[in-house]
């Protein structure tokens, strides 16, 4: 494991990070000019913390917190513990009870279990009132819960306008500006805003998010886009939102403000260089013997990732069903981005959604920790920790694309502090954000 070398400049704007896992946005955000002076990281159901072990062997322990979320809050808030001032709150917070991977009757939004950890990001822009912040997640948030569509943002959009701040959000495919997975997140950058709200149009196709991860030119005037209030409080919507429309309202990209909301779908505008699978995988000769598949280990992948069409019976009530599902490539492409890396990436069971590769001399193989690490953009062995294998391929599973953060990072710190000098970046990591 290299060593990570941090490249914050003195007096640089501060950040508190949320669920840090191991540490995607502290890389992208120390890159882009920021300071990470507090950060949280905890994982319920397990005794081993691997991700906090990891974040503090890059990082160090100051100001890293490895304790549930709502303890630290709950004494934060009864003065038994002070939290820092910071300029930003980030946080790429669980998506488990979002993601896409799961069924509809389990997509349980802000009454599942995990999801409820919104209102600790709620408690702490509530307390320290950050100018900025940054969230990351699914871009399923947007059509949650499957029996309200878009309820679940709807409402936390309203309680970031309680709170004073306006929204900008994009959904964001990795591959899309030259990284080489087909990764799609929702991005969700906020400000404290002023009295009037700015010219949507302005935000849509100019804002943070649109400067970082450019699109093509679109119409401005308010026909382009649909708008809407949200009206009430969290319960309020709660409990209407979404009653009675077949699907989500919110689009790609949209700004809201002041309860309005202006949503469009856009297009991305990239034309520079772009990486595939094939770009960030070891030499065949390097890779240990356990990520290579028998051939009659082979017969198993090809039947799950293949299309079918099966009678099946419901197992409790003995109805029989018809059970179909498409094909996933077999082997993967190494020709263009790879696949939404999963957190199930790990161990050497067949499946139908782990990555299978064909390599030069014909034999297929799994995907190291060290290529699923370079598909999200951290340095090789980032998670050669004292982990295993199968959650460093989790960790993955769940981190982010560094390089999209770091360019949004690299924008936002010009929107909180416009009238200053831009903090010196070293030339390396500046041609990184370039690129």
């Amino acid at each position: 494991m290299i060593p990570y070398l941090g490249r914050t400049a003195p007096g640089s704007p501060k950040v508190a990070e949320l669920f840090a896992g191991v540490g995607g946005f502290r890389v992208a955000l120390e890159r882009s000019g920021w300071d990470v002076v507090w950060s949280n990281q905890w994982e319920p159901s397990t005794k081993a913390q691997h991700a906090t072990d990891c974040y503090v062997a890059h990082f160090g322990s100051a100001g890293h917190i490895c304790e549930d979320l709502h303890v630290v809050m709950n004494e934060a808030e009864e003065g038994r513990r002070r939290l820092p001032d910071v300029d930003l709150v980030v946080g790429g917070f669980p998506c488990q009870d979002y993601s896409v991977a799961r069924t509809l009757n389990q997509a349980l939004g802000l009454q599942g279990k995990k999801g409820v950890l919104w209102w600790e990001i709620h408690r702490l822009l509530t307390m320290k009132r950050p100018p900025c912040l940054f969230l990351e997640n699914v871009d399923r948030l947007l059509k949650s819960p499957a029996t309200q569509r878009g309820r679940d943002f709807a409402v936390m959009l309203a309680t970031l306008d309680n709170l004073g701040y306006e929204v900008e959000w994009r959904v964001v495919n990795a591959a899309d500006y030259g990284f080489p997975q087909k990764r799609r997140r929702v991005f969700l950058v906020g400000r404290l805003a002023a009295e009037s709200h700015r010219d949507p149009g302005e935000v849509l196709y100019r804002g943070v998010l649109a400067r970082a991860l450019p699109v093509e030119p679109g119409p401005t005037f308010s026909a382009s886009w649909d708008s809407f209030p949200l009206y009430g409080g969290p319960a309020d919507i709660t409990e209407r939102f979404g009653a009675t429309q077949g699907g989500s309202p919110f689009r790609s990209a949209g700004y809201m403000a002041q309860r309005r909301v202006w949503t469009l779908d856009v297009t991305p505008a990239y034309d520079g260089p772009r990486q595939t699978l094939g770009d960030i995988l070891e030499p065949a000769e390097s890779v240990p013997e356990r990520f290579f598949v028998s051939e009659a280990q082979l017969r198993i992948w090809e039947y799950l990732k293949g299309a079918k069409r099966e009678q099946r019976t419901h197992r409790e009530s003995g109805t029989p069903y018809f059970y179909s599902e498409g094909p996933i490539p077999f082997p993967d492409r190494i020709d263009g981005p790879a696949r939404t890396v999963l957190t199930g990436e790990g161990g050497a069971s067949a499946s139908r959604f782990k990555h299978l590769i064909q390599t030069g001399g014909g034999r297929h193989r799994r995907l190291t920790p060290r290529e699923l690490e370079r598909l999200n953009g951290f340095d090789d062995d980032w998670t050669d920790t004292g982990m295993p294998e199968g959650r460093r391929a989790f960790m993955m599973g769940n981190a982010l694309v560094v390089g999209l953060v770091e360019r949004v990072g690299a924008e936002l710190i010009k929107e909180l502090r416009p009238a200053q000098e831009p903090v010196a970046i070293p030339i390396e990591v500046a041609e990184t954000v370039a690129s």
